[in-house]
């Protein structure tokens, strides 16, 4: 089971919408229960993530460059262009 992130600035509203997004792509694609889904914000995370507590992230804020890297940029998924790239991107983590 894959650990999954979702973060926004506050840990409200954008990373709602992009939670929203995600499960119901997961769902969809058959591997919603490859997967556990935890929403936050970038304040709450930054540690978490520099120590690998996550298999996948997805962000809709900027994260700093120590942990840039490790982080997908899901600010697609909010504007719905270039969604398929992230959902893409996720998938490849959640097969690895």
């Amino acid at each position: 089971m894959k650990k999954l992130l979702i973060m926004c600035g506050a840990g409200h509203a954008t990373s709602t919408v992009v939670r929203t997004k995600i499960e119901s792509w997961l769902s969809n694609e058959g591997l919603a229960d490859k997967v556990t889904i935890k929403q936050s914000s970038i304040g709450d995370e930054e540690q978490n993530i520099a120590e690998n507590k996550y298999d996948i992230v997805v962000s809709t804020t900027q994260v700093s460059d120590s942990i840039v890297d490790q982080v997908i940029n899901g600010v697609s998924l909010l504007t719905g262009i270039g969604a398929n790239v992230v959902f893409d991107q996720i998938k490849k983590k959640i097969e690895e």
